[in-house]
């Protein structure tokens, strides 16, 4: 089992906060192995696909009061009949156990939820196989660029169609049918598949459902559907209500490298392909690390664009810009943007394996540094 000591620490910091964990995040991310990770004398793992479970928690009073372990792991919790009751009232009865709940969307996302458990729970997302993880699984940038974060997809030998295919199979049997009722698989794929090939870009919605023959609000649904578990993210624009800044129009992202490669058929990966998907690297790596701060992209009607922004106070915005080649960023859109919103930190993000270092454009100052230098010269 490979150790993954982030986010088993955010899963700790989490109960430090609340009584219940909601480990979410696409399938196949992670989330079994990392919750077996926390240790088998620890945890009471609880696999919520098994038509027994439902019998065995029936009278959860009586189930926590046998507990023998200190920590309890509903896999899956969204399959049993009521799982907010069943969290509810350990929260509520049983104060010194520990609960951790996994599931693949947000915890609101299913009809089952009819207590969204407000003040007993804090969320983690688990995200694709991070930066600062590749090496302890055995990889390569490269390759994790090309196959993917999902583990099993970035383990395997070689990178075949049948595990992308049947992921998305399983992702719209388990998740979009049972949590929304979506019918039309071929529709769902479609757009989603579109919206992979467009990750990277901004997210025009009439454009998208002209494209594939449906309609705006079918666009909107399965949009939101995808949002909410995990599937795609909507970086949407920062502004100031500047006449010249977008304001409407999101940026979208898959939620993997593996499968936006697939997407687009880039097999093999060219040069020309990577600064696309390293951008994507650089998102989950703020999602993981900046959980509880807005991220968001700006534009100007001129096209000049900054990455990410990264919202930490009302008149503090770090501006993040990612460059598979540093020697290839050009310093003039983050001046203009830097002109408008002066304070804040500002980042080259690229594969660099060394420690940061700064750089000057005239008056600008950049960090140059690799994921993990983001943030480390402040105190959040």
């Amino acid at each position: 089992m490979i150790a993954r000591p982030f986010w088993l620490g955010r899963i700790e910091r989490a109960w430090k906060e609340a009584p219940i964990a909601w480990l979410s995040g696409v399938r196949r991310v992670g989330k079994t192995t990392l919750a077996h990770s926390l240790g088998a004398e620890r945890i009471l793992y609880v696999n919520c696909d098994l038509p027994a479970v439902e019998e065995t928690v029936r009278d959860p009073v009586l189930f926590y009061r046998n507990c023998p372990k200190p920590v309890v792991v509903f896999d899956e919790i969204h399959q049993l009949r009521d799982p907010s009751r069943v969290l509810k009232i350990g929260a509520d009865m049983f104060p010194r156990l520990r609960l951790l709940a996994t599931g693949s969307s947000t915890l609101a996302a299913s009809k089952k939820f009819r207590d969204t458990l407000t003040g007993r729970k804090r969320e983690v997302h688990l995200v694709p196989v991070l930066w600062s993880e590749i090496d302890a699984f055995g990889a390569t940038l490269l390759r994790r660029l090309y196959h993917g974060g999902l583990p099993p997809a970035l383990m395997a030998d070689a990178k075949t169609p049948s595990l992308y295919r049947e992921w998305m199979d399983s992702f719209f049997a388990r998740d979009i049918q049972r949590l929304f009722g979506f019918r039309d698989v071929n529709r769902f794929n479609a757009l989603f598949d579109y919206l992979l090939r467009q990750s990277g870009g901004q997210l025009e919605r009439t454009r998208a459902a002209a494209a594939l023959g449906i309609s705006r609000p079918t666009v909107e649904s399965h949009l939101q559907a995808l949002e909410i578990t995990h599937a795609i993210t909507l970086v949407r624009p920062f502004h100031r209500g500047g006449q010249k800044e977008l304001v409407r129009l999101p940026k979208i992202y898959g939620f993997d490298t593996g499968f936006v490669s697939f997407a687009h058929g880039w097999d093999p990966l060219r040069s020309e392909d990577y600064g696309v998907l390293w951008e994507h690297v650089v998102l989950e790596h703020l999602q993981a690390h900046f959980p509880d701060l807005p991220i968001h992209y700006w534009r100007d009607k001129a096209g000049r664009e900054v990455d990410f922004v990264l919202v930490r106070a009302r008149n503090q915005v770090d501006a993040i810009e990612c460059k598979w080649d540093p020697a290839q960023f050009d310093p003039a859109s983050l001046q203009v943007f830097r002109s408008r919103y002066p304070r804040g930190r500002n980042y080259l993000v690229t594969p660099h394996e060394g420690p940061p270092y700064a750089r000057k454009f005239a008056t600008l100052e950049v960090a140059v540094c690799n994921p993990g230098g983001i943030g480390a010269d402040s105190s959040s």
